[in-house]
């Protein structure tokens, strides 16, 4: 068993690790968000999505966060008439991601709060050791 300033070190830092997966996955979702097929009726770029799940690290006493899973997005794309685009059907329409920016960006602010969140836990343990560090030596 660690002592509880370590373990909270190791569960912000889980945290980090956990969020900076997700906004790595929220990038990739808004730099696709207007790609195509590479063939006409093709099905262009899918939705990614990040799970969570808590993990119990025996060693230390603690759970931790962790990326269960990315996975895929299984709503439906967005379909548009374009008839002279080079990813067009038969019939004209051109299927685009199922990326909807706004949510991306509301994800994608969720993730640095969170991330700023953790980031401050490990700031404040720092501070607390140095402040008994100092502490023990007057």
């Amino acid at each position: 068993m660690i002592d509880p300033l370590q373990a909270s070190v190791q569960i912000a830092s889980s945290g980090l690790e956990a969020q900076s997966t997700r906004l790595r996955v929220v990038s990739e979702n808004l730099a696709n968000a207007n790609s195509t097929g590479r063939t006409p009726g093709s099905d262009p770029y899918r939705r990614k999505t990040t799970t969570f799940t808590a993990e119990m690290d025996r060693a230390a006493g603690v759970r931790m966060v962790k990326v269960k899973d990315i996975g895929t997005d299984q709503a439906p794309f967005r379909v548009d008439y374009e008839p002279g685009h080079p990813a067009a059907d038969p019939t004209g329409y051109v299927k685009l991601p199922n990326v909807n920016s706004l949510i991306e960006m509301g994800d994608m602010r969720e993730t640095n709060r969170s991330f700023e969140a953790n980031l401050q836990v490990i700031k404040q343990v720092r501070s607390m050791v140095s402040m008994t560090i100092d502490l023990l030596r007057s």
